[in-house]
């Protein structure tokens, strides 16, 4: 046996009924998000090349289904992440194409969707502390592709260890210029899901992957992490629910600029929606998380002709589009109002700086990857200083002195900014925030179903659909079928 093993077999034999009832109802608010992500990808132009390709989000062949629908969820940043990864796009989106179209109940789709989450999450946990992360870790979805399809199917755990062992031989690495620069982000998530569906089939038909994959020396975590950390794959099974670590986005761009944007729109209602010719400056001050992504995207970003895979991840122009307009939406990335000139003369006097408090409480949470940090112990030393030198490698330790690893149950997504105001008048305003709204934390533990219908009646889908979504896992074949149409397409 080997912690892939161990891990296929547990979430093969997952039932409706071995998940707890909260981590139900996160996985009900997960798939109704991601269903708004979706209609968002439909929506747009981009969106609509895609589907002229590879076909409509809902197709006779599930497995074609599954990968439009993964490729329509992730591409604006609308998808939902978790400690550890952008799992919605595989692990939501090849339950739903697979209920869809093998008649699956709603218990079996909730069922499927905890099962994919928990694989790909432990999968990605295993190797976060490497040089991929956040949506450029698209191994993810070759686990929650094998896991979400393999669940719908009720294969057993020895046909997952196999699709998982053919699908992780030949892992998916993108080139930050073709994800940043290029419409190749629309592909993000499309290979990998096919590539993972494409093993299962593999599987199927006999072919067999090695077991000792994930941990072997020649293996995945050598290659893909520099400080492996393979307990991840079976630590706390049926304890340890990765799926309460979920973060929901509830507006388009990188998740590191969440918490700005939520300080951005305070600020633009307590001054009644400032003109860009009144403010000299805004200082937004952020933890290093932020400042990476940033500074990844920074020299793409030079006005409205910037290409969309940077603009997500650019700090400037969101925060000036939020505290100018109140708002921050899918139609505030595409012309006209792209091209807005107030828009970019005020991102032009945002200043991005960093905090080490905001650093050292990013690390102190689950998400990103606080909790990687803190299973590696001392281990995670040069990982930590070559994301951001000596000093953060202290704050790191500091942070996470004495500190137990966590059960989930209180995870939280620490992804903090501060954000200042100066207006040409000499007042200045200030506001801050510590977890962004819909990120995991206690207030997302009380309230994601209301946030997430929010989302979704915010992006064109209607009231009634999203109301609808609560009881999922109640529904029949017929009604699960019905609804995944109507929250899709409808």
């Amino acid at each position: 046996m080997t912690g892939l093993t161990d891990l296929c077999d547990w979430a093969a034999g997952l039932r409706y009924a071995d998940v707890p009832e909260r981590v139900r109802a996160l996985a009900a608010s997960q798939v109704l998000s991601q269903a708004a992500a979706i209609r968002a990808g439909l929506h747009h132009p981009l969106g609509r090349r895609l589907v002229t390709a590879f076909g409509p989000p809902l197709q006779a062949d599930p497995r074609q289904s599954a990968a439009v629908l993964a490729a329509l969820g992730s591409w604006l940043n609308l998808d939902d992440t978790a400690y550890a990864g952008h799992l919605s796009n595989s692990t939501v989106a090849v339950p739903l194409a697979h209920a869809h179209g093998l008649g699956l109940d709603g218990a079996r789709l909730i069922t499927a969707v905890v099962a994919a989450n928990e694989v790909a999450a432990r999968v990605t946990a295993a190797a976060t502390l490497g040089p991929l992360r956040g949506q450029s870790a698209v191994h993810t979805h070759l686990a929650g592709a094998v896991a979400g399809r393999l669940h719908s199917e009720g294969a057993p755990g020895s046909r997952w260890a196999d699709a998982l062992g053919l699908a992780f031989a030949m892992p998916h690495r993108p080139l930050m210029r073709a994800f940043l620069a290029s419409d190749a982000r629309l592909l993000n998530t499309f290979t990998p899901v096919r590539a993972g569906l494409d093993a299962c089939d593999a599987a199927a038909a006999g072919l067999r992957g090695a077991p000792d994959l994930m941990e072997h020396p020649d293996g995945f975590l050598a290659a893909f992490a520099d400080v492996p950390l393979p307990g991840a794959l079976t630590d706390g099974l049926g304890e340890r629910w990765y799926t309460e670590t979920l973060s929901f986005k509830m507006r388009p761009g990188g998740p590191g600029i969440d918490a700005a944007v939520d300080c951005a729109l305070e600020l633009h209602r307590e001054l009644g929606g400032p003109a860009a010719d009144e403010v000299a400056e805004v200082v937004v001050e952020a933890s290093l998380y932020t400042l990476f992504a940033g500074r990844k995207a920074e020299s793409y970003v030079t006005g409205p002709d910037a290409p969309l895979g940077a603009l997500v991840l650019h700090t400037p122009y969101p925060v000036a589009t939020a505290l100018l307009t109140g708002r921050l939406a899918v139609a505030d990335f595409e012309g006209p109002l792209l091209a807005e000139p107030d828009r970019w003369r005020l991102a032009d006097r945002v200043r991005v700086v960093h905090d080490p408090d905001l650093t050292r409480a990013l690390f102190a949470s689950e998400a990103p990857f606080g909790e990687a940090v803190r299973a590696a112990g001392a281990g995670a030393g040069p990982w930590t200083r070559a994301f951001g030198g000596a000093e953060t490698e202290e704050i790191a330790r500091r942070a996470n002195e004495g500190r137990a690893p966590s059960d989930f149950s209180r995870a939280t997504k620490t992804t903090g900014a501060r954000v200042t105001v100066t207006l040409k008048d000499g007042r200045t305003l200030t506001r801050e925030r510590l977890i962004p709204l819909g990120a995991a934390g206690p207030h997302t533990r009380e309230h994601h179903a209301e946030l997430v219908r929010e989302k979704f009646t915010g992006l064109g889908g209607a009231a009634a659909t999203a109301r609808a979504a609560a009881g999922l896992a109640s529904m029949d074949a017929g009604g699960v079928r019905r609804w995944t149409a109507d929250a899709l397409t409808g």
